[in-house]
């Protein structure tokens, strides 16, 4: 079907520029910056997915961030899943925000 990481980071991208259409009560904002990483985990046989969302808004941007993973996490599921119906996309959770309210995470700069 193509370049499978490839697609998925666009599939996410998507997803991030369109979570105020998915999401009800999420606001539309001007989005400066997304970044997504896949990588493969091949002792645990997994695959991560990172997604970094930047705006100069005054709200956060998380439920951008987590929908950007999620997007291409069904995406990466869409496109192997001729391969095996064994997949699990096991977890999405948020590492760290800045900004908004409140700051969330490790403040490490870990994303």
């Amino acid at each position: 079907q193509g370049p499978v990481f490839a697609t998925a980071i666009i599939a996410g991208t998507m997803g991030v520029k369109n979570t105020s259409q998915l999401i009800p009560f999420c606001h539309p904002m001007p989005i400066e910056g997304c970044k997504i990483t896949i990588n493969m985990l091949p002792d645990t046989r997994t695959v991560q997915i990172d997604c970094t969302v930047k705006v100069s808004n005054k709200t956060g941007v998380e439920m951008e961030a987590l929908t950007g993973c999620s997007i291409a996490a069904l995406t990466l599921y869409d496109m192997c899943k001729a391969l095996s119906h064994d997949i699990v996309i096991a977890e999405t959770k948020l590492i760290r925000k800045t900004g908004g309210k409140s700051d969330i995470g490790s403040g490490d700069g870990t994303v």
